[in-house]
């Protein structure tokens, strides 16, 4: 019997697949759990359709990511830290500060998880900080550390 699979079913395949299973397992376990619907030819419409609106949402996601991507490339932000007499930092910049001073300064809200930070910064001056905005789309911000 053909089913398309409404979830992930492990033996079987992903969701969103078109796949022949056989006709006990689909009537008393695919079906009854709505983890399956039969292949009929009014579901495979509607399963294209499905397929073409998460495809434009997809392309209009990675449109509006590499938008964000060059509006954030001519930016910078400026977090202030303490520093001491012999020039030496008391603490570090983490993401979670980077994160606060851009919705601050340029207002733009930046998830601190998204930010591609090794370590926290520990010295003054310029740094380039990667931020990932989409799967294939990463902006380079410059995070600009001055004293306080």
């Amino acid at each position: 019997m053909k089913v398309i699979l409404l979830e992930d079913v492990k033996s079987l395949g992903k969701k969103g697949d078109i796949v022949n299973a056989s006709d006990g397992y689909a009537r008393n376990m695919l079906l009854p759990r709505k983890m399956a619907i039969p292949a009929t030819e009014g579901n495979m419409k509607d399963l294209e359709a499905k397929k073409r609106g998460e495809a434009k949402h997809a392309a209009e996601a990675l449109q509006a990511a590499k938008d964000l991507k060059a509006e954030l490339e001519q930016k910078s932000v400026d977090v202030f830290i303490k520093v001491g007499s012999a020039g030496r930092t008391f603490g570090s910049v983490s993401a979670k500060e980077i994160a606060e001073a851009a919705k601050a300064q340029i207002g733009i809200e930046i998830d601190k998880k998204k930010l591609l930070l090794d370590a926290p910064i520990k010295e003054l001056g310029t740094t380039t900080v990667d931020l990932r905005l989409h799967p294939q789309v990463i902006a380079a911000l410059k995070v600009n550390v001055k004293e306080a």
